[in-house]
C-alpha cells in the first residue's frame, strides 16, 4: 500500500475512532487519556497531593489526567521534546528526556522532594524499520526505568510504556528488580494490532 493511501486510512480511522470523539467532547488533548484513566482505575494509581513526573508528556492528556486526580495539594512536573500548550499547576520542562541538561531541569523543578509516581507515555517517532523502532523504544524504557529509580521515594511507582519484542524479557526482569510488585496491562484504548503496554512497578526497593 502506498503511504499517502496509508496514512489516509489512518486519518479515516483515527476519525472514526470512538477514543478520539470521546477526549474532543470530554477536553482531553488525545485519546491517550482514556489508557491511563482505566489503569488509576484498575491500580489506583493516583493520590491526592501526590508529586508526579510525566515523562513524554506532549499533548499534556495524561498531564491533565494527573492534574485532576491529584487535587489543589498535588504538583505535576511533565516533559517533553515537543513544546506543550501550559496547563494550571503543572511545571512543564521543554527538551530531550535524554540529554543531561534537560534531566538537570527535572530535578531542579523538583524542588529536592522524591516523587510518588512516575509515569511514562514516552514512545520514538517511528520509522518503520521494525528492529530499530524496537530497539529505540526499549532504550526509552530503560532510560524511564533509571530515572524513576533516583527519582521516586521507596515505595513509589512507575507506569512505564513498552512494546513486545526484543529487549522486553529482559526490562521485565529489570522491573522486578527494581519494585515489589510489576504487573502488565493493556488498555482498552490501546488500538488492538498495537503491541504496545504498559508495565505498572509498585513499591520501589529502597
Amino acid at each position: 500500500m502506498s503511504r499517502s493511501k496509508t496514512s489516509k486510512a489512518w486519518m479515516r480511522e483515527h476519525i472514526n475512532d470512538p477514543y478520539v470523539q470521546k477526549a474532543k467532547a470530554e477536553g482531553y488533548r488525545s485519546r491517550a487519556a482514556y489508557k491511563l484513566l482505566e489503569l488509576d482505575r484498575k491500580d489506583r494509581l493516583f493520590a491526592p497531593g501526590q508529586l508526579v513526573v510525566d515523562l513524554g508528556a506532549a499533548p499534556g492528556s495524561w498531564t491533565q489526567v494527573a492534574v485532576a486526580k491529584l487535587g489543589a495539594r498535588g504538583r505535576v512536573v511533565a516533559v517533553d521534546v515537543l513544546p506543550m500548550e501550559p496547563l494550571p499547576g503543572v511545571h512543564f520542562v521543554h527538551g530531550d528526556f535524554r540529554e543531561q541538561e534537560v534531566l538537570d531541569a527535572l530535578f531542579v523543578a523538583l524542588g529536592g522532594r522524591k516523587a510518588d509516581l512516575v509515569i511514562s507515555d514516552l514512545a520514538p517517532n517511528i520509522s518503520g524499520i521494525g528492529v530499530s523502532d524496537q530497539a529505540r523504544s526499549m532504550h526509552l524504557a530503560e532510560l524511564a526505568l533509571e530515572f524513576a529509580r533516583r527519582c521516586l521515594k521507596p515505595g513509589g511507582s512507575l507506569v512505564v510504556k513498552v512494546f513486545q519484542g526484543a529487549g522486553f524479557a529482559e526490562f521485565l526482569l529489570a522491573m522486578r528488580q527494581a519494585f515489589a510488585k510489576v504487573g502488565s496491562r493493556k488498555p482498552e484504548a490501546s488500538r488492538g494490532r498495537s503491541s504496545e503496554m504498559y508495565l505498572l512497578g509498585k513499591g520501589l526497593k529502597g
